[in-house]
C-alpha cells in the first residue's frame, strides 16, 4: 500500500537541518536591517543639511541644524540661528551618527548657503553614519566651506565610530585612521 507523508526518520533530519541553517538565516537578516537603516539614517541626515541650507538661502538668514541633544544619532532639528523658532525636526534612532570636531554638534548655514563656524569662519566637516558594534563608518555626509553637501559609501574602520562603543565590542583602531 503507498503511503504519502514523512516517515519519522526523514522529519526529525528536516529539523536538524532546520536547527543549523536558521541562525545563519537570521544572523543574516539582522545585519540586512542594520545596513538598511544606515543608509536610510545617512540619506536622511543628507536630505536635512540640504534643507537646513536652502532655508538658509531662502530666508536669507543664519539657519543652524543641530543633533538632538547634542547627538546627531537622536535626530536634528533645523531652526533660525536667533533660535526664535525650530523649522523642523526629524528624530530618528535607527544609527549611530558621529561628527569629526567642526561638525560634532551643530551646522550653521548663512545667508548665501554657505556653512559657517558662530565666529564667522567657514565651517567643514565629515559626519559617519557608524556601525552598532564596531569602529567602521559605512557611509560619510561630507560638508564643504561652500556649504555643499555629499554622501559618499565607504566602508572604513575610524576612530570616531570606536567612542561610545562597550569594551571588547570593536577591534583595536590603528592611530593611523583616516578622519
Amino acid at each position: 500500500m503507498y503511503q504519502q507523508g514523512f516517515s519519522l526518520l526523514e522529519l526529525l533530519m528536516g529539523l536538524a537541518i532546520a536547527a543549523i541553517v536558521l541562525p545563519w538565516a537570521g544572523t543574516s537578516y539582522k545585519e540586512l536591517i542594520e545596513s538598511i537603516q544606515r543608509e536610510d539614517t545617512a540619506q536622511l541626515l543628507l536630505s536635512g543639511l540640504r534643507s537646513a541650507r536652502s532655508e538658509a538661502i531662502t530666508r536669507n538668514r543664519r539657519v543652524l541644524i543641530q543633533g538632538i541633544d547634542n547627538d546627531w544619532g537622536n535626530g536634528w532639528r533645523i531652526m533660525l540661528d536667533d533660535k526664535e523658532q525650530t523649522l523642523l525636526m526629524e528624530r530618528t534612532a535607527r544609527a549611530r551618527v558621529i561628527g569629526n570636531s567642526p561638525v560634532k554638534r551643530r551646522v550653521r548655514f548663512g545667508s548665501q548657503g554657505e556653512a559657517l563656524h558662530s565666529n564667522g569662519s567657514f565651517q567643514a566637516g565629515t559626519l559617519h553614519v557608524c556601525a552598532k558594534r564596531g569602529p567602521v563608518s559605512h557611509h560619510q555626509v561630507i560638508l564643504a566651506p561652500s556649504g555643499r553637501v555629499r554622501l559618499e559609501s565607504i566602508k572604513a574602520e575610524q576612530a570616531l565610530c570606536a567612542k561610545g562603543l562597550k569594551a571588547g565590542s570593536g577591534r583595536a583602531i590603528p592611530s593611523a585612521s583616516r578622519t
